[in-house]
């Protein structure tokens, strides 16, 4: 666990150190406050109000999924990619430390880079729970399907950061694979409703996932996929790690 907290600081201060990190923090505020502006309106719009805005807080609208889809390989792409640029991956897998725990520490760094993102808006839900009486439960459970949907976006990111030394591809790499997931969503819409097929892909919609966290819905079988399916990702990417260890 010591060696495993060591790659996590270090890959904190190399996040923190790099002004994309800011530059990501800030597009990032400004979309969710764009957003919390769009649920302000609809919470003083008497024709609205039986809805629920903060579903669009939550993967209501396509900016939400936009910005994870272009975030995520950002956050994700220098994780291995620019330590096989730069030659220090050979001085990494040289020292004392196993493949699985280099894995662990890169993507927890990441995972935690993911949460800081989302911290501040904590303050806007503060802010709404002061000024209208919006149920907190589905706003906690928006929150779980947040982290679960990072956990499984960024497993995928840091899988594909171990498949080439180039920042760069490994993004568009991440970018490809995390669209391939996202569109299992739109496939299932274009099937025949009786189709058995639909409803496996209708178990993979993350869509439909985060719409039911916005619910305050935690449906076990959501929380099995997105764990699972992240682990499996980052089980590759010490596999690919071990690989390139030994060419």
């Amino acid at each position: 666990m010591t060696k495993i907290l060591a790659i996590v600081r270090r890959e904190l201060i190399a996040y923190f150190s790099s002004p994309l990190a800011y530059i990501v923090l800030t597009a990032f505020l400004l979309m969710q406050g764009y957003i919390f502006s769009i649920i302000v309106s609809f919470l003083n719009n008497p024709m609205t109000q039986a809805m629920t805005p903060l579903r669009l807080f939550f993967g209501g609208t396509v900016f939400f999924w936009l910005f994870l889809l272009f975030t995520v390989p950002v956050i994700t792409m220098r994780l291995l990619a620019e330590e096989r640029r730069s030659g220090t991956i050979e001085v990494l897998l040289t020292s004392p430390v196993t493949e699985g725990q280099v894995i662990a520490g890169k993507f927890l760094a990441a995972l935690l880079f993911y949460i800081v993102l989302w911290l501040p808006t904590v303050i806007y839900v503060a802010l709404l729970k002061q000024h209208s009486s919006i149920d907190l439960r589905p706003v906690a459970a928006g929150y779980v399907g947040v982290l679960l949907v990072g956990f499984l976006f960024l497993a995928v990111g840091t899988f594909t950061s171990t498949l080439t030394n180039n920042q760069l591809i490994a993004a568009i790499l991440a970018f490809a694979a995390l669209v391939g997931l996202f569109s299992i969503g739109l496939i299932e819409q274009l099937l025949v409703s009786s189709s058995w097929i639909r409803d496996a892909l209708g178990y993979m919609n993350l869509w439909t996932h985060m719409d039911d966290y916005a619910k305050g819905i935690i449906d076990t079988r959501h929380v099995v996929y997105e764990l699972s399916v992240g682990l499996l990702f980052l089980f590759l990417a010490a596999k690919s790690l071990e690989v390139k260890k030994w060419r």
